[in-house]
């Protein structure tokens, strides 16, 4: 469990996805909330304040790159910890995902334990 309830937003076009990282999220102590698209994200961003964010990148509309750029937008003074969850693993996707703000990069199928690990590690600072 996490010492302090640090709110998370999931946001991934593919529903199932989204809830196998937002269930064991809300187990592991998390208050967490999802989105399955990216207007939809910044509109619960909007009301949920979240913490952090984790991100698909591949959306259809808005994709994660751009969404990004906008969550960090609405919180300029304190944004969320950013973290993208998905297939891209390459170089020019991580050189993308820096340029769009993203703290941290997890390749589906990312472990819960790596990404807990690592999320406490930026809200604690």
């Amino acid at each position: 469990m996490t010492s302090n309830m640090h709110r998370v937003l999931v946001v991934d076009d593919n529903q199932d996805a989204a809830n196998s990282l937002a269930i064991p999220l809300g187990t592991a102590g998390y208050a967490v909330r999802t989105a399955f698209d990216g207007q939809s994200a910044l509109e619960v961003a909007a009301q949920f304040a979240p913490d952090a964010c984790l991100v698909d990148i591949n959306m259809p509309g808005m994709n994660g790159y751009e969404l990004a750029r906008q969550l960090r937008a609405m919180r300029d003074e304190c944004p969320p910890v950013l973290a993208t969850v998905t297939a891209y693993s390459d170089f020019e996707h991580l050189d993308r995902a820096a340029d769009a703000g993203f703290d941290l990069h997890f390749t589906k199928p990312a472990s819960l334990a790596d990404i807990t690990e690592q999320l406490e590690d930026c809200l604690s600072r």
